[in-house]
C-alpha cells in the first residue's frame, strides 16, 4: 500500500515538473512579436467579412442531440446483445421497456416537427 502511494507521489511530482518544464520553455523560446493579424480569430484562413456570423435553425441541435441518444442507445444495447443469453427473460424485458421510452421519445420529436425542413 505504502508503494503504491510513493509511485502515486512520485508520479504526480513527474507531471508537475513536466508540465511546467514545457510552460517554461514555451514562454522562454516562444516568439514575442505581436501584430493585428496573430490577435485575429482563425477561421479557414479567411478574414470575416460579415460583423455577425450565420445563424442556424435550432432544428440542426436538435437532430444533433437525437442522433447522439440513439447512438447511445446502440452504445446500451451492444453489452445487452452479447450477454443476452445469460440474462435471460428479465434482460429481454428490460431491454425491451428501454427500446420503447426511447422509441416514445422518437415519436414526441416526431409529433413536434423536429425532422420537419422548412
Amino acid at each position: 500500500m505504502q508503494s503504491n502511494v510513493l509511485a502515486l507521489i512520485l508520479y504526480l511530482i513527474i507531471v508537475v515538473f513536466t508540465v511546467g518544464f514545457m510552460i517554461f520553455l514555451s514562454v522562454f523560446l516562444g516568439p514575442k512579436k505581436e501584430s493585428d493579424e496573430k490577435g485575429e480569430p482563425f477561421e479557414c484562413g479567411i478574414r470575416e467579412i460579415d460583423e455577425h456570423p450565420p445563424t442556424f435553425s435550432v432544428k440542426f441541435y436538435l437532430v444533433g442531440l437525437l442522433f447522439l441518444l440513439f447512438d447511445i442507445e446502440i452504445a446500451f444495447m451492444y453489452p445487452w446483445g452479447v450477454d443476452f443469453k445469460s440474462l435471460g427473460l428479465f434482460g429481454f424485458v428490460e431491454m425491451f421497456l428501454f427500446t420503447l421510452v426511447l422509441l416514445g421519445g422518437l415519436l414526441y420529436a416526431y409529433k413536434k416537427g423536429v425532422f420537419k425542413w422548412e
